[in-house]
């Protein structure tokens, strides 16, 4: 197996298997690949042996498919390009070797590598209102993986006991030797006029962790108010509503020129 990872803002992942060998990934992350690499679709990869595993990874994020790019009777090469500006690395992973990451961090990895939810239920709460969609993923198992963050990264060596206190959106990768918690913001006037939500994810060495300067969800709040409104008194309140908007009119001006 070799693995190349080419480009500087947009950095794409090209792995080129040799028979026997694969590589696996969420649903969507695909690129491009050649004709020696074969597909298989499910849900019992990354750790889940079935749909209840899947159905909780899904729920910390992750798709509830995965697929497996394999190398069968010929060489061949598959291609994962990042999603949005950033940086793509390689994580090893085995006894010792686990980690936090955010939920759109897994790209893709060796069959070896597991793919769960971080969150245990006494943390639910707090995680689903610590904004911007904050849900973690749990990355182990054996081989290695590769991670991809948004912007630029930060990564800090934190010494025992030493605190780091992070909005939950410039999250990363957290090594699992590290503890984290969520707490709220200090102060009554901060919580309610600071504008940066109610939560952050305290961090307390040892141990590595990585932050992101952007993430996907931090990116659509920030576009949203200069997005194009809907015809009518109906404001679009999202960026999934202005895509569809913007669809359907397409659709709508197409149809009219064959018209």
């Amino acid at each position: 197996m070799d693995a190349v990872i080419r480009g500087t803002t947009m950095p794409v992942l090209e792995v080129r298997l040799t028979p026997g060998e694969s590589v696996v990934a969420e649903a969507g992350q695909l690129g491009w690949f050649d004709d020696g690499i074969e597909l298989e679709t499910t849900t019992a990869l990354a750790g889940a042996d079935g749909i209840w595993d899947a159905t909780k990874r899904s729920f910390g994020g992750g798709t509830f498919f995965m697929t497996r790019y394999a190398s069968v009777t010929q060489p061949g090469t598959v291609a994962f390009p990042a999603r949005l500006p950033g940086k793509i690395f390689q994580v090893p992973l085995g006894t010792g070797r686990s980690y936090l990451i955010q939920r759109h961090g897994f790209l893709a990895g060796l069959e070896g590598a597991e793919l769960s939810t971080a969150f245990h239920p006494g943390h639910l709460g707090s995680g689903l209102l610590g904004g911007f969609g904050f849900l973690l993923q749990k990355l182990e198992g054996v081989g290695h993986a590769w991670v991809e963050l948004a912007g630029e990264l930060s990564e800090y060596d934190l010494k025992p006991g030493q605190t780091l206190r992070v909005h939950p959106a410039h999250v990363g990768v957290v090594e699992e030797s590290v503890a984290y918690e969520l707490t709220t913001v200090p102060g009554i006037k901060n919580k309610m006029f600071g504008g940066d939500g109610l939560f952050l994810l305290r961090l307390t060495g040892p141990g590595k962790v990585w932050l992101q300067s952007m993430s996907l969800p931090m990116l659509a709040h920030a576009l949203e108010p200069y997005l194009p409104q809907a015809s009518g008194t109906v404001q679009t309140s999202s960026l999934q509503g202005a895509a569809i908007n913007g669809g359907l009119a397409a659709a709508a001006k197409g149809i009219s020129e064959l018209l």
